[in-house]
């Protein structure tokens, strides 16, 4: 089989998650010769980048069927060229899915693909022993908006706080450790690896880990969707993807170490830059790849993005259909 990397410019300057989208209607699908397969770069898209390293969409699709790959920076970007019929499938995180759902509800929820993976650190001079302390602090997310923001503000309601107790500062992840040392930034809301390399080279302290940041164990990081188009026009082309995403979750599970060599691999691959595996493989630890999907999760953080203004309204109804998940595990 042939595959084609595409490589997004942006996706040497930042490695986040946003939530955007466009309000193009789709008007095009594919006639099943190819797939147009979206991801970032990232530890949370790892079931992605493990289906293409270990060839499990290559081998499920069939040699009749082109990969097509494109990486993106943020999710605000890849709902875009989703939005405007130029990625077919692929992983983002949840909010993205959420907030363009409701502007242009021309994409679906079709998986699970990572939970965890999202933390919240604190400058070790920072004075902040608790959530209770985070009031009056600046603390970083990746941009307004995104999974990781929302998280946040679901963490702040323990401490009986609300993001106006605090100020929001969007940062590109990649950058945060520097703004740590500096003393401009007090805390950050981040995903895997850029919390733990928050930590190694800032000496930033974990105040949540994923097993508490936000709905902890159940909070969901990463999603798979697709377009309806695609979907609807190509049932057993979208069945066909999602036994490449099961065959990946098991290996993950299954085979650690050969995960995190794959993951590295590939990130240095398409980026020409190397992460450091003790970074990475501490960081590993902190996601849990899977295929289930959490709704009431889901309704939570749409209801969540709407009282923060993110979005007019939280009805997600239509947005989930595990209808081809559930064929392709039979």
């Amino acid at each position: 089989m042939k595959r084609k990397w595409l490589l997004s410019a942006a996706l040497f300057s930042a490695l986040t998650l946003a939530a955007c989208g466009g309000d193009e209607e789709i008007t095009a699908t594919n006639d099943a010769e190819e797939i147009r397969i979206g991801y970032f770069p990232n530890m949370t898209h790892i079931t992605t980048i493990v289906g293409l390293e270990k060839g499990y969409f290559a081998e499920e699709l069939g040699d009749g069927v082109e990969i097509k790959t494109s990486t993106f920076p943020d999710g605000g970007s890849f709902m875009e060229a989703m939005s405007t019929d130029n990625v077919d499938y692929g992983t983002v995180g949840p909010t993205p899915a959420i907030n363009t759902y409701l502007k242009n509800p021309q994409h679906e929820i079709i998986a699970g693909a990572v939970n965890g993976g999202a933390v919240l650190v604190t400058r070790a001079d920072a004075g902040i022993e608790s959530l209770e302390d985070l009031k009056g602090k600046k603390i970083a997310i990746p941009t307004f908006g995104s999974t990781q923001d929302i998280g946040l503000r679901k963490t702040l309601e323990k401490a009986g706080l609300t993001a106006d107790d605090v100020e929001l500062i969007k940062q590109a992840p990649a950058d945060t450790a520097a703004l740590f040392l500096q003393g401009e930034i007090d805390a950050a809301a981040t995903q895997e690896p850029w919390g733990v390399n928050i930590e190694t080279n800032a000496g930033a302290k974990l105040l949540e880990g994923p097993e508490t940041f936000a709905w902890g164990n159940d909070s969901t990081n990463t999603v798979v969707v697709a377009t309806k188009g695609f979907s609807d026009a190509n049932p057993e082309l979208t069945e066909a993807a999602l036994r490449a995403h099961a065959k990946a979750v098991d290996f993950i599970a299954e085979n650690r170490d050969e995960a995190i060599d794959l993951f590295l691999s590939h990130i240095e691959e398409i980026t020409g830059k190397a992460l450091s595996k003790e970074e990475v493989t501490k960081a590993f630890d902190r996601v849990t790849a899977t295929a289930d999907v959490n709704e009431d999760v889901l309704k939570e953080m749409a209801k969540i993005s709407a009282d923060a203004g993110y979005s007019t309204k939280d009805d997600i109804d239509g947005l989930v259909n595990l209808e081809f998940l559930e064929a392709a595990q039979k």
